[in-house]
């Protein structure tokens, strides 16, 4: 068996076992935790449940004015690299086509080069993130281990596969192999550190502004 047999046989399929069953204990773990903290019944004339959960996801897309200036290389680095990542994973061609394989399913892509240039812009904003993170004096005070790492097997995948793509570094099927071994890496980190936000920013952010909004405070 070749690293590259490997790599996208026994190793993919072990990481998307434990990415399933990881990513299912992180959301039934969610749903399980008492909603109602806050026993005291909700103020006369507050947002009902819906629209204050919606209004808690929609005011955190944007920094609060006093914060705005601080922050905005920050909100909008981020909005760079997590919108370039989503490009690279579901409209890169290779990638629809390994999806079809899983699921079956398949929807149209970018072109190849188009979504290269977005790999280079979201791995040069991943650096980005990284030095601002270190550089800032309050981030390095709030900054775990966990941060790093979710960081570090972000940004492999991205760099390994535009490796790939180049025909640098490696024989292309070596590197493809690295490519898959670092996304399997990914998808085992996935549900138990910081990267499970992709899917519970909803629980947090919602459930943020149903108690400010039923204490009538202004979002």
């Amino acid at each position: 068996m070749t690293l590259l047999d490997f790599a996208r046989g026994p190793a993919l399929q072990a990481a998307l076992v434990i990415f399933i069953i990881g990513a299912l204990w992180r959301f039934i773990g969610a749903l399980l935790l008492p909603w109602r903290l806050v026993p005291a019944q909700p103020r006369e004339g507050s947002p009902g449940t819906v629209s204050a959960w919606l209004k808690g996801m929609a005011v955190k897309m944007w920094p609060h004015e006093p914060f705005a200036k601080h922050g905005a290389f920050q909100f909008i680095n981020g909005y760079i690299f997590h919108v370039g990542l989503a490009i690279v994973v579901f409209l890169f061609v290779p990638h629809i086509l390994f999806i079809q394989g899983l699921t079956g399913l398949s929807w149209p892509g970018l072109p190849n080069s188009f979504v290269t240039v977005i790999g280079v812009v979201t791995a040069a904003s991943l650096v980005a993130a990284l030095l601002h993170r270190l550089r800032s004096p309050v981030l390095q005070l709030i900054s775990r281990v966990d941060d790093y790492i979710s960081w570090l097997l972000t940004f492999l995948p991205v760099l390994t596969g535009l490796l790939a793509t180049a025909h640098l570094g490696a024989r292309y099927e070596t590197m493809l192999a690295l490519h898959i071994l670092s996304i399997c890496v990914f998808l085992i980190w996935f549900p138990f550190g910081k990267l499970m936000h992709a899917f519970l920013f909803a629980f947090s952010r919602g459930m943020t502004g149903v108690r400010l909004g039923q204490r009538g405070a202004e979002l």
